[in-house]
C-alpha cells in the first residue's frame, strides 16, 4: 500500500522517564489556557488551503519565543520547528494542519468566524469545521512543553505545521505532497512520524487502528457530449442529460456489484452535475464530478478503470461521448502495524480515564498519508464530543454545526507529548530486510 515498506520491531515497552514525567504533566495543564486561547484566535479568523498567511505567522512567532530553528514559507505556507536536543538520538516528526474549509459557520460561539473569502471564483464564507485550529494549538502548546526539555533530549523533534491539507484551490500544488516536493525532511529525516485528527468521539477518548485507517482518495470528472437541441424535439440532437441520468446509475453498480467488496471496502460518489442554461433547450453537453474511497491499491486501479469504460460505452451507446479524468487527493493512511503497537503504551498514558479504543476504517482521507510514503507513522483520532450528548447526535467534520470540546485537548497535547518524548528515549527500530 505504500511506495516504501518499512519493518519495525518493538524494543520494549515505551514510557515517559521517570524524570521528565512530572515536568511534562505540570507544563500540560500549565498550558491549557493558552492552548484554548489560540484554538479560540484560529477559529475566529480562519484561512483557506493556501492561503494560511497570518496563521503561519502566529506558529513561526511562537516557535521563534522557544528558541527552535524555524523554517518558513513551505508549500506556500507551511512552517518547520526544529528541537535538537544536546543529546544524540533518532528524529521524531508531529504534524498538525491549518488550513480552514469553505463552510459557512452557524455554531453560536462567542468567537465564531465571520470570515467570508473566494474560494475558486465563488464567495464563500470560511469555518474550521475539520478541527485543524485545534490540531495547530495543540501542537503549539506540545512545543511549549517540548522545548524546555531541550538540554535533557536525545535526539530532534520535528513540528510540522502543514498548510492545504483540504487540497489546494484549482490550478495550485499543495499540502503534505508539496512540503515533500520542497524538501521538509531534507536536513532532519524523521524515524518516524506522528499526527492525530479531532472526531466526534468520546470526550478526551484516543481511537486507532493498524495498518489502513483512512481511505485512499481519487475525484473524477466526467464530461458528457452530446448535441444541442430545441427540448421540443430531441431526436434531433444527442441528448448528454439523458446520458448522465444513465451514467450516475450504472457508476454506483460498480461498487456494487462489479468489486470484490469481501478484500477490501470501496465508495463512490457524484458530488455536482452541471449542464444547461434553459428549460427548453438540450444542452451540448454535461458534467459531473465526484469522489471514490479505496483502501486497497489494486482494487483502486480497478475501480477507475471500469468507470471509464462505463462512461464511454453508455455515452457511445446514444451516440454521445464522454471524457474521463482522475485526480488522486490523498493515498491510504497506512499506520505502520510494529509503531502502532509500539505506541500503545503512550497513547494509554495520555488518554487517561477516557482510554484507548480499536477504530473501525474511515471512509474519509488524510494527505498524512504522504508522509506516511516516506517515514513509518502512526495517526490516530482524538474524541472532542460534549459531554452528556450522543455521539450520534453530535455535528460531524465538514458540518457547519462542527463543535470541539475543548477540555479533550489536553489529550491531545498528552498523547503527542508522550509519543515525542518515548521515541526519543526508547524507539522502535528498523530490521534489516
Amino acid at each position: 500500500m505504500r511506495c516504501a515498506v518499512f519493518a519495525l520491531t518493538m524494543l520494549a515497552l515505551p514510557a515517559v522517564a521517570a524524570d521528565l514525567k512530572p515536568q511534562t504533566e505540570t507544563a500540560i495543564a500549565a498550558i491549557q489556557p493558552q492552548l484554548i486561547e489560540w484554538r479560540r484566535h484560529f477559529h475566529q479568523y480562519p484561512e483557506l488551503s493556501n492561503r494560511e498567511v497570518n496563521t503561519a505567522k502566529t506558529v513561526a512567532t511562537h516557535l521563534n519565543s522557544l528558541g527552535l530553528e524555524v523554517r518558513t514559507g513551505i508549500a506556500h505556507h507551511g512552517v518547520l520547528g526544529v528541537l535538537k536536543g544536546k543529546k544524540p538520538g533518532p528524529v521524531v516528526a508531529l504534524r498538525a494542519d491549518m488550513d480552514a474549509l469553505p463552510v459557512t459557520e452557524m455554531v453560536n460561539l462567542p468567537f465564531a468566524s465571520k470570515v467570508r473569502s473566494q474560494f475558486n471564483g465563488q464567495e464563500v464564507g470560511v469555518m474550521h469545521a475539520c478541527g485543524h485550529d485545534a490540531h495547530t494549538a495543540i501542537l503549539m502548546a506540545v512545543a511549549s512543553v517540548l522545548a524546555p526539555l531541550q538540554d535533557e533530549l536525545p535526539g530532534t523533534i520535528l513540528f510540522v505545521f502543514q498548510p492545504a491539507e483540504e487540497g489546494p484551490p484549482a490550478g495550485e500544488e499543495g499540502g503534505a505532497k508539496l512540503m515533500l516536493k520542497e524538501g521538509v525532511f531534507a536536513e532532519h529525516k524523521p524515524d518516524a512520524i506522528f499526527g492525530l485528527h479531532v472526531w466526534p468521539g468520546p470526550a478526551g477518548q484516543l481511537q486507532v487502528k493498524s495498518e489502513g485507517i483512512m481511505a485512499a482518495a481519487d475525484s473524477f470528472s466526467i464530461t458528457v457530449k452530446g448535441k444541442q437541441v430545441h427540448g421540443s424535439s430531441p431526436w434531433r440532437g444527442i441528448d448528454p442529460i439523458a446520458v448522465t441520468g444513465q451514467l450516475i446509475t450504472a457508476l454506483h453498480q460498480i461498487p456494487a456489484r462489479q468489486l470484490d467488496v469481501t478484500q477490501a471496502p470501496a465508495v463512490l460518489s457524484v458530488g455536482q452535475v452541471h449542464g444547461g442554461v434553459r428549460w427548453n433547450i438540450i444542452p451540448d453537453e454535461v458534467k459531473l464530478e465526484g469522489t471514490v474511497r479505496t483502501f486497497d491499491p489494486q482494487m483502486r486501479e480497478q475501480l477507475l478503470q471500469k468507470m471509464q469504460h462505463t462512461a464511454q460505452h453508455i455515452a457511445a451507446a446514444s451516440g454521445a461521448s464522454a471524457e474521463f479524468h482522475q485526480h488522486g487527493f490523498a493515498a491510504v493512511t497506512w499506520n505502520d502495524p510494529a509503531l502502532t503497537e509500539w505506541a500503545m503504551p503512550s497513547l494509554r498514558w495520555a488518554a487517561r480515564d477516557a482510554g484507548v479504543s480499536s477504530t473501525k476504517p474511515i471512509t474519509a482521507s488524510e494527505d498524512f498519508s504522504f508522509f506516511q510514503q516516506q517515514v513509518p507513522g502512526v495517526y490516530f483520532f482524538l474524541g472532542i464530543a460534549p459531554e452528556n450528548t450522543a455521539l450520534d447526535q453530535v455535528a460531524p467534520n465538514h458540518s457547519p454545526y462542527f463543535a470541539v470540546n475543548e477540555a479533550a485537548l489536553q489529550n491531545g497535547v498528552r498523547a503527542l507529548t508522550a509519543l515525542a518524548l518515548d521515541y526519543l528515549q526508547q524507539p522502535a527500530r528498523e530490521k534489516t530486510n
